[in-house]
């Protein structure tokens, strides 16, 4: 039988950090030349160049609102946030900002990274209807018990993917509105539905205590 906390705690131990994560990727780009590239693996070399962009871009831009700081300065014990993801992911570019900006709010969280293409056992025990969608943020306490799951998008912007696949409309023209839509949004959708799973699982450990 698969040890559930065995595996995590194996991966935790080689996860990143998000400085290591942008150099990653900032290394993917320069040890190749696109002259030299096949076309899917350009394809990929000019997700990675445009999700740095978009990351910096929403460094600049997103600011945790007072509801987040007020959530996250309650939690008074060690977290560890992890987040599954891969560089050339348009949604974790779009969303991995907040989450670092989130995380960095309270001392006794430590964010972590992992790439799913190299964590498939990892990937596999947090599947999105049966898929490897990513980013994943999963939450533990000191203990690996999970706290909350999110991913691998903003709910508003899962609902634009689905009418725009139901239209039939290609996957480039739904790439491109869905990236608008992160850009008007900054990041505010995505630290919503963090810090509502952070409140509520705040409140019930609150209840808790106060019943024991």
């Amino acid at each position: 039988m698969i040890d559930k906390k065995e595996i995590i705690s194996d991966r935790l131990a080689n996860a990143i950090n998000y400085q290591q994560l942008k150099e990653l990727t900032e290394n993917n780009i320069r040890s190749n030349n696109p002259d030299f590239l096949n076309e899917m693996e350009r394809a990929y070399y000019e997700y990675r160049k445009l999700n740095l962009a978009r990351m910096s871009r929403l460094e600049k831009v997103y600011k945790p609102t007072e509801e987040a700081l007020k959530v996250i300065s309650r939690i008074n014990s060690p977290q560890t946030w992890l987040v599954i993801t891969e560089d050339w992911c348009g949604d974790s570019a779009q969303t991995i900002p907040v989450i670092f900006a989130l995380a960095s709010l309270n001392s006794n969280i430590e964010l972590k990274f992992l790439l799913r293409d190299d964590n498939p056992d990892l990937m596999n025990l947090y599947l999105t209807g049966g898929k490897r969608s990513i980013p994943k943020l999963i939450v533990y306490d000191k203990s690996l018990n999970e706290i909350l799951l999110w991913g691998p998008r903003p709910a508003a912007a899962k609902a634009i993917a689905e009418e725009l696949i139901r239209k039939g409309v290609n996957k480039q023209e739904m790439t491109k509105q869905i990236h608008f839509w992160y850009a008007k949004d900054g990041g505010y959708s995505t630290e919503r539905e963090i810090i509502e799973l952070l409140d509520k699982n705040l409140m019930t450990n609150l209840k808790e205590q106060s019943f024991s």
